[in-house]
């Protein structure tokens, strides 16, 4: 099935997501309203890093999943399949979350930023990684 790959795709995402965060930290606590503690850092601890590192994985793995299934193995048929499945699967779905609760749109923009390009970099990753 191509663990290795869905791992490294998994990694590579995550990675892009610490780095994205760490960019749009201002904005997206704000947006958000979660709690921060004296560093600026939302509090929650490494258990929210696990799951979002195991979240990582399990699109990841589905993501193979869709790539095997329709027969994708072309780079820019990965990137281009990533993006798509980012910014028309995840990104509704994180504007419906976030319109039911009240959030601004600000921030279902910086989420959806990272999930559209975080699949895109799962895509790339899926198709140039033998398995």
């Amino acid at each position: 099935m191509g663990y290795l790959a869905v791992i490294v795709a998994a990694a590579a995402s995550y990675i892009f997501g610490a780095l994205w965060y760490m960019v749009l930290s201002k904005p997206w606590v704000e947006a958000s309203g979660v709690e921060v503690d004296e560093t600026g850092r939302p509090k929650g601890g490494m258990g929210t890093y696990v799951l979002a590192f195991v979240s990582a994985l399990l699109v990841a793995g589905m993501m193979r999943h869709v790539f095997m299934q329709a027969g994708i193995g072309d780079m820019s048929k990965g990137v281009i399949t990533g993006i798509g499945l980012g910014l028309f699967i995840a990104s509704p779905w994180i504007m419906l979350n976030n319109a039911f609760g009240g959030r601004p749109f600000k921030l279902t923009l910086i989420d959806s930023g990272y999930a559209t390009l975080g699949c895109a970099i799962m895509g790339l990753v899926l198709t140039v990684m033998p398995g």
